[in-house]
């Protein structure tokens, strides 16, 4: 360090995830000065790699908001239970609409109702369809190009061009129909062509239309700077700093090569994204056997939980596997880094089985990303099922692709995926068990029970295809049930896949308004934590698409207006 310096404002934000950038954006917006600590040279944290949903239970969109929420208090009781404080998810489900028309009619950040998006447990009375809300497109050209160029990049794989044109899901499905003829595939391929185009015409890096996290992360990015916030990259917090009354006043932080005293007159959000990026902690933590990799920003290695702990902060109880997960692929990319590939919609689609070390299959393939990952861990006590193997054939792969191999990937561009490893390939099944280590026998008898459900549609033993939640990743042209296919047309095919954290569900404790509790259940005086920092609401549960970023939103703008009223008095209900 070569000098100190002082800096004040009243609201300092450690993280610029959803919650770290909602929480800023609306002190600001309450007439807070108001400064965000991001540690890296990016924007955005793992929001910004992620689809930007938020569920919100009875949002206006809504045919019957109040029967809605109703439902959804069903649902997480049942889901929850006892393992979180009930009066977390009641503050979650009072404020979640408050928030969302906040958002939208103040601040001017807007989202697309996903009205067909059906929760993670169908299976529990009051589950819902379409409580998920996506963040409408942004355009990068209204940040100006130093800012936009801050904005994290999306996950590569996600987006075409080499990660420099992104798509909507919906607008990906329809791209694909340019294989069948369809004139809306070719007529959005061309609108979205024609605009990422001029983009790279005029110099930039990538396209500046913004869709999902990224569109998000801009979205409240440029409200901030509107509002006069300020951002600080490469900014290291290295101490909560308190006053004689045990108040947390500010923060000691390392910045350009500067020890910075940043005072805060009105307290220190914590949003910097929990610990899924950080080994140590994965391994004291999570299950065994403990994951390698993971999806989330790499900043994401639990700073906040260490820094609140020494003054006096507590974190929450531990709870089954402390995380929320994704079954990804690990592949490598031709710049060397390492991919890490979230199977999200794809093991849904006809014609893909998951199996163990004995060619079984353990769970229903088109289950939620969270639900999979944990029969991988019950299944691997009895057989090894981590890693697990997608296992497919060549009819289906060419249709829907699977992981890093897109649709219809043509045959050089296939083989290189076979010869880096990330693809198996066998021309016979019993050829793919032995290129994969899978028991030939146990292989060749699962795809044969596999395909005699698949021709009569049913009778699957694990349901799948029965499920409302399963069936909207399917194939609505697929008969006679768009979950189920049959894999026989050689070669065949299969991508390993792990555990991976894509968060972390055990963090700081904390109350209603977001406040970081101590040991004594007594809040930290200046200190809230949101997001993955804050222990989850909803304990290791995930109870539907979003529900990360809207717990993270939502107890964001709690943090922020507790913090902007003097006297510190509850937020009303």
């Amino acid at each position: 360090m070569t000098d100190h310096w002082h800096h004040e404002t009243d609201l300092l934000v450690l993280g610029s995830g959803a919650g770290g950038l909602g929480a800023a954006v609306v002190g600001a917006q309450e007439g807070l000065r108001v400064l965000v600590l991001e540690k890296t040279e990016w924007l955005g944290g793992t929001t910004a790699y992620s689809a930007g949903t938020a569920w919100i239970p009875g949002h206006r969109h809504q045919p019957d908001p109040a029967a809605d929420t109703e439902a959804a208090r069903q649902y997480l009781d049942a889901l929850i239970q006892d393992r979180a404080p009930r009066a977390l998810r009641e503050k979650y489900l009072a404020h979640g609409p408050k928030v969302l028309d906040y958002l939208e009619k103040q601040l001017g950040v807007g989202f697309r109702h996903s009205r067909t998006v059906v929760d993670y447990h169908p299976e529990i009375p009051g589950y819902g369809v379409g409580r998920a809300l996506e963040p409408h497109t942004f355009d990068g050209r209204r940040l100006g190009r130093t800012h936009f160029a801050r904005i994290r990049r999306p996950v590569l794989e996600f987006a075409l061009f080499r990660g420099t044109l992104m798509v909507r899901r919906a607008e990906a499905d329809e791209l694909l129909g340019i294989f069948r003829g369809s004139a809306r595939g070719i007529g959005v391929a061309l609108r979205l062509g024609l605009r990422w185009a001029g983009d790279r015409a005029a110099g930039r890096p990538r396209g500046t239309r913004l869709t999902m996290g990224n569109a998000l992360v801009a979205h409240l990015y440029h409200q901030l700077l509107r509002r006069r916030g300020e951002v600080w990259f490469t900014a290291r917090t290295t101490e909560l700093i308190t006053d004689h009354t045990g108040r947390v006043v500010g923060a000691a932080v390392s910045h350009r090569g500067r020890a910075v005293r940043v005072t805060a007159r009105r307290g220190v959000v914590l949003a910097t994204g929990g610990f899924p990026a950080d080994a140590a902690l994965r391994a004291a933590h999570l299950p065994t056997p403990t994951p390698q990799f993971t999806p989330a920003a790499e900043s994401a290695t639990g700073d906040s939980l260490a820094l609140a702990r020494a003054v006096g902060g507590a974190s929450g109880a531990p709870h089954d596997d402390n995380a929320l997960w994704f079954p990804s692929s690990i592949g490598r990319r031709r710049d060397g880094s390492t991919a890490v590939f979230p199977h999200i919609w794809d093991r849904g689609r006809p014609g893909i089985i998951a199996v163990d070390a004995a060619g079984r299959r353990f769970t229903d393939e088109s289950v939620s990303y969270h639900r999979f990952v944990r029969a991988m861990y019950t299944g691997h006590i009895r057989t090894p099922s981590i890693p697990a193997w997608l296992v497919t054939d060549s009819h289906t792969l060419a249709r829907y692709g699977l992981g890093m191999v897109r649709p219809h990937t043509l045959g050089p561009f296939l083989k290189r995926h076979i010869s880096s490893g990330y693809l198996r390939t066998g021309r016979t099944l019993q050829d793919l068990a032995a290129i994969t280590g899978i028991d030939a026998r146990g292989l060749a008898a699962t795809v044969a029970d596999s395909n005699r459900a698949a021709y009569k549609g049913a009778e699957d033993p694990f349901g799948k295809g029965e499920s409302p939640y399963g069936r909207q990743y399917g194939d609505p042209d697929h008969i006679p049930n768009v979950n189920l296919g049959p894999i026989e047309k050689g070669p065949f095919y299969a991508i390993e896949v792990v555990p991976t954290p894509l968060a972390t569900s055990l963090g700081l404790r904390t109350n209603t308004d977001a406040q970081v509790l101590g040991d004594d259940d007594v809040p930290v005086p200046g200190l809230y934590a949101c997001g993955n920092d804050a222990h989850s609401m909803a304990a290791s549960e995930y109870p539907g698409p979003g529900c990360q970023i809207g717990s993270a939103l939502v107890f964001g703008y709690l943090a922020a207006r507790h913090a902007a009223r003097s006297g510190g008095e509850k937020e009303p209900v």
